[in-house]
């Protein structure tokens, strides 16, 4: 299974996309949706790309979420909790997201309970972040939606 295009829209408006290059938090030349230098495309400063480009890239940079579902999760998903789990393991990466009650509970075929689980995750160093509140319910909404 792939991202759907719907699936990295949602991840695009959650992340943010950045048509021109930035320095992120760390100092790290950043474009799109979080895209910074590998062996794709460097970013560099003053840079610009079009709209297409930056999907192409998080195409590309969704990858290790969707081999990390695709390695973990062993029971039948639609295609819109698929999505829904791509932008949470995108966010909070693999190795959280194999350790997660969400992914027990999915796995045990408790989709209700995994479906329940996302709201948990909206902390950051034990704080509560807003953003996160907002970003986990809108995956909940994503994941609990049929078609």
């Amino acid at each position: 299974m792939k991202t759907s295009q719907h699936g990295l829209e949602f991840l695009a408006d959650l992340e943010g996309n950045k048509l021109h290059s930035y320095l992120d938090s760390g100092g790290v030349w950043t474009i799109g949706v979080g895209h910074t230098s590998d062996d794709v495309f460097e970013v560099k400063p003053n840079q610009q790309i079009t709209y297409e480009k930056s999907m192409e890239l998080l195409a590309y940079d969704v990858a290790e979420a969707e081999d990390a579902i695709e390695q973990l999760v062993k029971v039948p998903l639609t295609q819109n909790q698929y999505d829904a789990l791509v932008s949470f393991v995108f966010n909070i990466g693999a190795t959280q997201f194999a350790d997660s009650t969400l992914l027990r509970k999915l796995n045990s075929g408790d989709y209700v309970g995994a479906f329940l689980q996302f709201p948990r995750w909206n902390k950051d160093n034990g704080k509560t972040i807003p953003g996160l509140t907002k970003r986990r319910l809108l995956e909940q909404s994503l994941f609990r939606q049929q078609a």
